[in-house]
């Protein structure tokens, strides 16, 4: 199955990189694609690098402006023209999304995702892995909106919120048929 994975391309400390990797693990194990950004530094490099070191595809979707730190050995690797193109093509190659930690970048194509399932544009499962409970600010605010009419239906139709990989992977076999 291809698993779009949003996340940072930042150096992280091991609160962060430990529970990445292991779901790297679980990814690679389980004979599952990954589809990233394609970069080779940060999280997203500790990922790619877990998926593949444990068996699993690569499939990169970097953008021009970053391709000089798209990983060079990925299974496929595509270079779109701009950050539009890019979330596109990431949606269009994945089965199913999880939102891993990250910043603007991984906040914008987290909403993105789910404005577009909002209006019936994809009906993917969308994960929201919560490690170290980073977003549980983002769920407070989901959970307002949702309570205070913002939201056409169920945050639950929406979003799950997993606190760990194998939480992430459970719901995935669940929604999304993955084994």
């Amino acid at each position: 199955m291809n698993i779009c994975v949003f996340l940072s391309a930042a150096d992280l400390d091991d609160r962060y990189t430990v529970p990445a990797r292991e779901f790297a693990e679980l990814l690679g194990r389980g004979g599952h694609t990954l589809v990233w950004g394609g970069s080779e530094s940060g999280l997203m490099k500790v990922v790619a690098d877990g998926v593949q070191a444990a068996g699993g595809r690569l499939v990169g979707v970097s953008v021009d402006f970053l391709a000089a730190k798209a990983r060079t050995n990925a299974d496929e690797m595509v270079i779109a023209r701009d950050l539009a193109e890019r979330k596109a093509l990431l949606l269009e190659k994945a089965d199913a999304v999880v939102i891993m930690v990250g910043g603007t970048g991984t906040l914008d194509e987290a909403t993105e995702i789910l404005e577009l399932k909002k209006h019936g544009k994809h009906t993917k499962p969308v994960v929201l892995l919560n490690t170290a409970g980073f977003y549980d600010g983002l769920r407070q605010q989901f959970q307002r909106m949702e309570d205070e009419g913002f939201l056409p239906l169920p945050l639950t139709e929406l979003v799950f919120f997993a606190k760990d990989g194998l939480g992430a992977l459970a719901y995935l076999e669940e929604t999304a048929g993955l084994q």
